[in-house]
């Protein structure tokens, strides 16, 4: 596994208890992804490093969750039917922000949109819905912070299934090994890729997406 890793216990200081915040993995030009599938699709992304084959549809709306402990939380850490495999995708900032760019908010809320009418035009038209859920913690606990996730459908999902995800790699095996500590409720033996808070190039763009601003 490329990723970097750190102790769950040491994570803490560097992530904010509270707000919404997009956590990811990220070097100085990438950020990590994370899907978790049934064997046959997450073996044909990994042996073809691109979405696709016989199990796997661009006609359904997928999700891409950048927080490791979010994805454990809705795979159950690997064990869920289907869900049996997880993936990391590695794509350029450059195309995350271009997914971010055509993100709607999956449900109205006032003072994001101008009115619900402007939101229903953009629903209608753009292919990515943006979700800020609450985070968990390895228990599956649910934290003040909230966590991004973004559906993909259409025009969006084959552009990032068959062009911007750069590198797929299968971290079932190191998901397996510590869903062991968390079983034996030993978070002191944990680790966790190493994830700091995802800063929007484009402030406009966080303002929009409704990230909040760590200057606050």
């Amino acid at each position: 596994m490329t990723i970097s890793t750190e102790p769950y216990n040491s994570s803490h200081q560097h992530l904010p208890a509270n707000g919404q915040h997009i956590v990811a993995h990220q070097t100085a030009s990438q950020i990590v992804v994370y899907q978790a599938y049934n064997s046959t699709i997450a073996q044909f992304a990994v042996e073809n490093q691109f979405l696709g084959g016989s199990g796997f549809s661009y006609g359904r709306m997928s999700w891409i969750k950048p927080n490791f402990l979010w994805m454990m939380y809705r795979c159950g850490w690997a064990s869920k039917a289907n869900q049996e495999r997880v993936l990391a995708l590695w794509l350029d900032k450059t195309a995350f922000e271009e997914i971010l760019i055509q993100a709607v908010f999956s449900t109205f809320t006032a003072g994001n949109y101008e009115s619900s009418e402007v939101w229903k035009q953009e629903l209608a038209t753009k292919n990515v819905r943006l979700q800020w859920d609450p985070d968990h913690n390895p228990y599956g606990d649910k934290l003040i912070r909230r966590a991004l996730q973004l559906g993909l459908k259409n025009d969006a999902l084959e552009l990032f299934g068959k062009q911007q995800v750069s590198r797929i790699e299968d971290v079932t095996e190191f998901v397996q090994q510590q869903k062991m500590h968390v079983d034996n409720r030993q978070l002191a033996q944990l680790y966790i890729p190493l994830e700091r808070v995802y800063t929007v190039t484009d402030a406009a763009l966080g303002q929009k997406i409704g990230v909040t601003s760590l200057a606050t």
